[in-house]
């Protein structure tokens, strides 16, 4: 079990997949993390000595941002856009896509479920009508 800034590793991935587990650290950093720290990219975690875990521990130190502190400097960034008041920030408030995504057809994740909005039709509102009507008639108190 090989705990590296906070994060357990799984001891039977190779390191190259094992450090993209950290928040902040993809493909492309793991590959200048290894080749800095002259490790094996094929290595399992649980044959790592120490030294070698030293070293990868002291360059991610070093030069990324990871885990809390990057979650923290997102979070200000965001804080700060919405502060401003820019356009980018508006669209964090309003809970939309902030690049330039298109929002009539697609933007389901961001937006949440379908709510319908249109219009009714007479049989539909007269209906809905009728039932108030009861409802006040059974229920005065209420009302």
């Amino acid at each position: 079990m090989v705990r590296l800034h906070g994060i357990i590793l799984p001891d039977d991935k190779r390191i190259e997949y094992a450090l993209t587990i950290l928040y902040g650290i993809g493909w492309s950093n793991v590959a200048q993390i290894l080749k800095q720290s002259n490790v094996d990219k094929n290595k399992r975690v649980k044959d790592l000595t120490e030294e070698e875990l030293k070293r990868i521990s002291e360059i991610i130190e070093k030069n990324y941002k990871i885990e809390g502190d990057l979650r923290e400097k997102i979070s200000e960034d965001i804080k700060r856009l919405k502060e401003i008041g820019c356009y980018r920030g508006i669209r964090h408030i309003r809970n939309l896509p902030v690049r330039g995504q298109r929002t009539r057809s697609n933007a389901r994740t961001k937006r949440g479920k379908r709510k319908t909005v249109g219009a009714l039709k007479k049989e539909v509102w007269a209906k809905l009508e009728q039932q108030k009507s009861n409802e006040t008639k059974t229920n005065p108190k209420n009302n």
